[in-house]
């Protein structure tokens, strides 16, 4: 994508998707100009950004006019923020943010950032698809591993993905966990680790990790992700596969990623 822009304002989750994001970001040019999240963002992303400012969960209005005061009308979405935020009774909203949730039909994830996204647009900024800038990191068509799937991993690949899809479709999650095309989990709140772990205690081992995007996905904002943590959750839970969508997915660290599940028989599929 071609920005005809000096700068970015990213509003920075965990992991490791805002550092992604930031580099090719600089990679073209750009200032990056950052909101995290105290007790989601990593203190490291000020190594990767032009500036960093740390802001409560709840102090959208501030947020606000962090990027308003900084010029910024074009933001990006990077990294999950804890859904444990969502019940916490120490977390305080402000004016700004219960206006937006006392509007809400109900608290789903894409109907929060949905939310958000408006919310931006009304202060004249937009919210980008948070991928624009990582084509090289979508998950390419194919077989990942040296092992491929077996036959009957494929038959629970093929029914986990009609799972995933219908749960994406009512916006629980992206992720389930299949063995013998029986639904041992599937994820909630919780997010993708948890899940994988839940479904690995249940299956004992040889379970299928299908992830797939939503049927009608935003890519500004809760894009499927997978990384080295998910492989090791995975052989944690004694996973034997791992099921992607090409080209909706981001791999975090693809060589490190394919090196674990080599390591650990894991095939990781792509399609």
């Amino acid at each position: 994508m071609n920005f005809a822009i000096q700068k970015i304002g990213l509003i920075a989750g965990n992991g490791k998707f805002p550092f992604l994001f930031a580099r090719a970001a600089k990679d073209q040019g750009l200032k990056v100009i950052a909101a995290g999240i105290k007790g989601d963002t990593s203190l490291f992303l000020y190594l990767c950004v032009d500036k960093l400012v740390f802001f409560k969960v709840g102090d959208l209005e501030k947020l606000f006019s962090y990027f308003q005061e900084q010029g910024i009308t074009k933001v990006v979405m990077a990294g999950q923020v804890s859904s444990r935020n969502l019940f916490d009774p120490r977390v305080e909203l402000d004016e700004e943010f219960q206006e937006l949730f006392k509007a809400l039909e109900n608290r789903k994830a894409d109907t929060i950032f949905s939310a958000v996204a408006r919310k931006l647009k009304e202060k004249n900024m937009d919210l980008l698809d948070s991928t624009s800038l990582l084509t090289g990191y979508l998950a390419p068509r194919g077989t990942l591993t040296k092992r491929g799937p077996s036959l009957a991993e494929l038959e629970d690949i093929d029914f986990g993905k009609q799972i995933a899809k219908s749960m994406g479709d009512l916006d629980v999650g992206q992720t389930v966990v299949i063995k013998d095309k029986a639904i041992v989990a599937i994820e909630a709140m919780e997010g993708t680790d948890q899940s994988i772990l839940r479904g690995g205690t249940i299956a004992q081992k040889g379970a299928v990790v299908v992830k797939m995007s939503k049927p009608q996905q935003d890519f500004r904002f809760d894009v499927p992700v997978i990384g080295p943590r998910t492989l090791k959750k995975m052989a944690k839970a004694k996973a034997s596969c791992l099921a992607i969508e090409s080209g909706k997915t981001l791999i975090i660290d693809r060589e490190k990623c394919v090196k674990l599940a080599n390591k650990y028989q894991i095939c990781i599929v792509s399609s």
